[in-house]
């Protein structure tokens, strides 16, 4: 009679020919099967709910005493007498995805553009390298190898704090002689955090993971809500500079002043394609954009500016050095601000500056709305509609009016303030 012991184990000698199997005979289907090299693991046999015959090899012979191998065989025989299988539960835990292969899914598939956005449009490749960048700098080192579906809550919250903390800051290199700063800190841990529950949710729709978004339910620091708005002085501050420095960077100056009398985004104004200007309908009739296609009135003083520009050999208002592409005017237009004392702006402010000025001058939020691009619901406004209406076109032309006298010092009269002592 074969039972496993200790002193057994060490009398056990391989056959040269052959693998060897030492059957247990107090425990059946536990086992020690050897190779003709001499190494040996313990194995339980079993048969599968479709009557199929399964070798699961679970620990190595030296790595655990006999009687603990007894005791995970005896837990791993009841396990298959429950109806589980062991060993293809191993095969496939062994062919489940980490959370870097599925973000690497994911991301593959946004570019192919099949991830949507909230507007049910496909992401914007200038989304996807920002997602990119946030998997590259913050998801992968810090969670990559996990098994992805057995990410906790736990474990991204583990993550979020790292990021806020700064963990996985540092300088990386972009280019020959380019270099990008990663800070980390609240803001992107929560960004982060928002792209992770984003890619469970189309991984969780496609069968890839299962259960509960760990990205769910987070601490995260959501941060104060962005109300900057310049006023009339600032606005005056600001036009000095454009003066001052169109010369030496004319494709920034005018970027800046086209998005300050419009209302437009940073990118929808420095993608600006000359087919998307329709002069005779008082607007722009942009192709792509956060919201999809998009129709924009604007008044004459933007009109005005944008006839003064030089038409290149290029599609774009404002062009690459190439003229292949558009400008990336971002850290030029950021100089403008800082340049004229307002480093806690940038051209989104001008876009909200914008809004507030129309709301000053008593137009409605749905008019406004109109004028900014923002979503619109109706089946009429999004496939019927062809032309801008004359009460927008009003409205877009009188704010852009005050917005240019301000940029030009005559719409806002600044009192001095009286000096101490001089009354």
């Amino acid at each position: 009679m074969v039972k496993i012991t200790k002193r057994f184990v060490d009398a056990l000698q391989p056959d040269p020919g052959r693998d060897l199997f030492a059957w247990d005979d107090s425990l059946k289907g536990f086992a020690i099967r050897m190779t003709p090299a001499g190494s040996a693991s313990y194995i339980v046999q079993y048969r599968t709910p479709r009557a199929l015959t399964r070798r699961y090899a679970f620990a190595k012979v030296g790595t655990v005493t006999p009687d603990q191998a007894r005791a995970k065989a005896r837990q791993l025989l009841a396990d298959a007498q429950a109806g589980n299988d062991p060993s293809a539960q191993r095969h496939e835990a062994r062919k489940a995805l980490t959370v870097e292969e599925l973000c690497a899914a994911y991301l593959e598939a946004a570019r192919a553009g099949l991830v949507l956005t909230r507007f049910h449009k496909p992401k914007r490749p200038s989304t996807i390298a920002i997602d990119e960048g946030r998997v590259s700098r913050h998801i992968v080192p810090l969670i990559g190898k996990l098994v992805a579906r057995d990410l906790s809550r736990a474990q991204v919250q583990r993550m979020v704090d790292a990021i806020a903390a700064g963990k996985t800051a540092r300088i990386i290199k972009t280019r020959a002689r380019g270099k990008a700063v990663v800070k980390g800190g609240t803001i992107a841990a929560a960004r982060t955090a928002e792209l992770l529950g984003g890619i469970w949710s189309w991984a969780s729709k496609r069968g890839l993971v299962e259960g509960p978004n760990p990205a769910h339910g987070l601490e995260t620091h959501r941060g104060d809500a962005r109300d900057r708005v310049l006023s009339p002085e600032e606005l005056m501050a600001l036009g000095v500079v454009l003066r001052e420095r169109e010369p030496s960077n004319p494709a920034a100056t005018t970027a800046l002043r086209l998005i300050a009398l419009t209302g437009l985004r940073r990118e929808e104004a420095c993608a600006l394609r000359w087919r998307e200007i329709d002069e005779s309908a008082s607007c722009l009739r942009l192709e792509t954009t956060k919201t999809g296609k998009s129709m924009r009135p604007i008044g004459k003083a933007a009109l005005s500016l944008l006839s003064t520009l030089p038409r290149k050999a290029s599609e774009f208002v404002f062009p690459n050095s190439t003229g292949t592409g558009s400008a990336d005017l971002k850290k030029a237009i950021a100089s403008l601000f800082d340049r004229a004392g307002l480093a806690d702006a940038r051209s989104h402010s001008l876009r909200r500056t914008f809004a507030s000025i129309a709301a000053d001058e008593g137009y409605s939020d749905s008019t406004i709305g109109e004028l900014l691009g923002h979503a619109r619901q109706g089946v009429t406004s999004r496939h019927y509609i062809r032309r801008p209406d004359a009460v927008l076109i009003s409205t877009a032309d009188k704010v852009a009016a005050r917005i240019s006298a301000m940029l030009d010092g005559t719409g806002a009269k600044v009192v001095p303030l009286a000096r101490e002592g001089s009354r």
